[in-house]
């Protein structure tokens, strides 16, 4: 975030010989933006709106999200989440001297509830890059962090083989396959656990997720694959044990050979983002 603010404050200084503008009225024009974006901060259309088509949103332990549409699935899913709500204050603006380019620096509070249900609250420091297009402030680059680590609690689960209860899996995962919650929630911003059992040939068309997917085989062979269109070649086969981190925005896909169960834990919401929107099964 520093190094963020120290290239607009340069690129700043640097415009300073450009055509100059009453720069006090277009840092409160900016304020001014800053508070409006703030009161839509709830509403996912009117929030992605604020962005420039190749804006990008980065926030702590979350990759970058580059796009509305990107920025509106992560952050559609998140406030979504029980207990969810959001803040922000800017402290003060800065604004170029050709007056086309700015940013705004503030405090800011997430609040979602936690797996027992109590709500939990990240504070922290935030900067946003702003740009004039056609006369309006929009944004193109909204980052931030917090103040200080805020604990990820979980509840103490034990689960014996003979106490794990299947069910079919959700809609966005084709069927056929058997799912299990050990613990926590996945569709909340909460840590969860969670098993697939999949018939032998089951495939997973190509796809990404918000967060990371930590996978390890229990049995059969898991067979995976990075990339945004599916090549039989370049799966690799895995057998029990096996383990693998499906980074936050990777592109992959899978299929079980022989009846196969894997193991999935991460920090919801568990979302899947299938790279061509024809493969959702849930569209279908």
């Amino acid at each position: 975030m520093r190094r963020l603010l120290t290239l607009v404050v340069v690129a700043i200084v640097a415009s300073s010989c450009a055509q100059t503008v009453n720069v006090d009225q277009e840092k409160a024009a900016l304020m001014t933006a800053d508070a409006e974006w703030a009161k839509v901060a709830k509403d996912i259309d009117k929030f992605v709106a604020y962005f420039t088509p190749d804006a990008t949103m980065s926030m702590a332990g979350m990759p970058a999200m580059t796009g509305p549409k990107v920025i509106k699935d992560n952050m559609g899913a998140m406030m979504k989440a029980p207990g969810f709500d959001i803040t922000w204050k800017a402290t003060r603006a800065g604004v170029a001297a050709s007056g086309d380019l700015g940013y705004t620096v503030g405090t800011y509070a997430i609040t979602m509830n936690n797996p027992a249900g109590s709500p939990m609250t990240e504070k922290g420091k935030y900067v946003t890059l702003w740009k004039k297009v056609d006369s309006v402030w929009k944004v193109i680059e909204d980052t931030g962090g917090p103040d200080g680590p805020v604990p990820v609690l979980s509840p103490p689960v034990i689960v014996p083989t003979a106490a794990v209860k299947w069910g079919d899996a959700p809609p966005f995962l084709p069927k056929g396959a058997k799912l299990a919650v050990l613990v926590g929630d996945p569709g909340k911003p909460e840590a969860f656990t969670i098993r697939l059992q999949m018939p032998d040939g089951y495939k997973i068309a190509p796809h990404t997720h918000p967060t990371d997917e930590h996978v390890t085989v229990l049995s059969g062979t898991f067979r995976a694959a990075m990339g945004t269109t599916w090549d039989d070649k370049a799966l690799g086969d895995f057998a029990p044990g096996s383990y693998a981190n499906m980074a936050a925005t990777m592109p992959h896909y899978a299929m079980a050979k022989g009846a196969t169960v894997v193991q999935v834990h991460g920090v919801g919401p568990f979302v899947v983002n299938y790279v061509n929107p024809a493969d959702d099964p849930s569209k279908k």
